[in-house]
């Protein structure tokens, strides 16, 4: 599913890289424990968080992921939008709870990191 797509889906807008909309992603991975997506095959993923540190950049990045996305309208501080430009990685906000965001995901065919077992 195109990041674009996600998009719409969640109510989310850009913080950062809305000109890499059309970004393919695989799967989702939910979660606020950074070693569970490095713990998972999150390459291609969209990550779904509810933290707004470094360390979600810098995990997602490592993880392959395509794109991050914050939960309950959380925006973080501009070093890490920046950190987010700088690993040219898009970075979006949405007003849903990761519940909805990870329900909406699923209605619309998107698994899980461990493709829906």
């Amino acid at each position: 599913m195109l990041l674009s797509e996600i998009a719409m889906i969640l109510k989310a807008r850009f913080l950062f890289g809305r000109e890499l909309c059309s970004k393919e992603v695989l799967n989702v991975g939910a979660s606020d424990l950074m070693s569970d997506i490095l713990a998972a095959d999150s390459a291609g993923s969209l990550l779904l968080t509810g933290l707004t540190t470094q360390q979600v950049i810098r995990t997602a990045s490592i993880a392959g992921a395509s794109a991050i996305v914050l939960i309950r309208g959380k925006v973080p501080h501009q070093a890490i939008i920046d950190l987010a430009r700088e690993e040219n990685l898009p970075l979006l906000t949405t007003p849903l709870s990761m519940f909805v965001a990870s329900g909406r995901l699923y209605m619309h065919e998107l698994k899980g990191l461990d493709n829906g077992r």
